[in-house]
């Protein structure tokens, strides 16, 4: 059954744009049907795979699909295919704030699709926001990446408490820029699993420079580093993930 799985995250610069990568990249090479779909502005994720929407003149971008264009996305790979993102997406929380059901637009959009695909992940926008609402809406899951410091773990507790204020539960967690060299990475680990058990995957994606590189050369890290731990631990994450949810 297709699952449509939003990655999110209050705090920037946790790997929630790397692990929508290559979480996908992951899944594509499983030979799972997958599209990503960019809902930031800063368009991070379309950057990342050498993507620019300008030139991509018969392609929904995120914005046009949520303010009527047709669903038609832009294909990266076999397998593996996104609908892109530029800095017009600015404009989409004021233009949207209007309609009707306006947290539903993405849900309506999607549902005609979501049988095409195995697995649909959004990149969303670091705030609680109409994008951040809307991709919640159209999700079965929610995923939180935690890197491993005092306050990314903050920032995971206060995305909790407002998502519980909408009726909203995060799913999955999993530890992102981990560095077992040091005390405090090792405790934030620790804290985690401790506290969330079945709620945190096992899979600790260790730091690595080459996650930092790939996205220069617009591939994931399978294909830029395949021997990398950054290639090691996102393939062990995305086995958990099937495990999981297949």
């Amino acid at each position: 059954m297709s699952k449509v799985i939003s990655i999110a995250n209050f705090k920037g610069g946790v790997g929630k744009t790397t692990s929508c990568v290559n979480i996908a990249a992951g899944l594509a090479k499983a030979g799972k049907r997958v599209l990503l779909l960019d809902m930031d502005a800063q368009h991070n994720l379309t950057q990342s795979f050498g993507v620019s929407a300008d030139t991509l003149t018969d392609v929904t971008t995120t914005y046009r699909l949520l303010t009527g264009s047709d669903f038609a996305p832009h294909q990266i790979a076999e397998n593996l295919f996104i609908i892109p993102s530029d800095l017009d997406l600015i404009k989409a929380e004021i233009e949207l704030v209007s309609e009707f059901r306006r947290e539903y637009i993405l849900d309506r959009i999607l549902k005609p699709v979501k049988a095409d695909f195995d697995f649909i992940l959004i990149d969303c926008p670091p705030s609680l926001g109409l994008l951040t609402v809307n991709a919640f809406v159209a999700s079965d899951l929610i995923f939180t990446p935690i890197e491993a410091e005092y306050l990314s773990l903050k920032g995971f507790s206060i995305l909790s408490e407002a998502l519980d204020k909408i009726g909203i539960e995060i799913d999955r967690v999993f530890i992102s820029k981990f560095d077992g060299r040091k005390i405090l990475n090792q405790s934030v680990k620790d804290n985690v699993l401790s506290a969330l058990g079945e709620k945190a995957f096992k899979t600790v994606i260790r730091s690595n420079v080459a996650l930092a590189e790939a996205p220069t050369k617009g591939q994931s890290i399978f294909d830029y580093a395949p021997r990398s731990n950054g290639a090691t631990d996102y393939q062990l994450l995305t086995n958990e993930i099937l495990k999981t949810y297949e």
